[in-house]
């Protein structure tokens, strides 16, 4: 089994979308082994996204997921990453395949409902920067 970090962005609360969003994840056969709703602060934001610190997009993207709410999940199946990605879609909502999260709930580029682990690498980060042993289950 593998894990994998996901988050439902401050888009996709506001919209009342976060259930829709909860039922595709386990008809997706994802067990959600942690979650938790949280209103990330600007710090955390940023310490989150710090590997796009240098890039154009990177205060906007963090006042974006500090404007409202955000549910963080750790999500576990085989191949999880890559499951999620494809559940998911493209980063792009014009370009994401039919049925993914993105081309359902997302507004845009910047407004895409969804975040996803990329790598095991980055899941490992991903999942101890928001989650401590004691919040997983499973």
């Amino acid at each position: 089994m593998q894990r994998t970090f996901a988050i439902i962005k401050p888009d996709a609360v506001a919209q009342g979308n976060a259930g829709a969003i909860l039922a595709e994840i386990e008809k997706n056969g994802f067990k959600i082994i942690a979650m938790k709703l949280m209103h990330l602060s600007r710090t955390q934001a940023e310490g989150f996204y710090a590997v796009h610190r240098e890039r154009p997009f990177f205060n906007d993207l963090v006042t974006f997921m500090t404007e409202g709410p955000v549910v963080a999940m750790i999500l576990q199946k085989e191949q999880a990453i890559k499951g999620w990605r494809d559940l998911m879609g493209a980063t792009n909502p014009e370009q994401a395949a039919e049925g993914t999260l993105r081309k359902r709930f997302a507004t845009n580029i910047e407004r895409n409902a969804v975040h996803g682990s990329d790598a095991e690498e980055t899941a490992a980060f991903e999942t101890r920067y928001f989650f401590n042993a004691m919040e997983m289950v499973g």
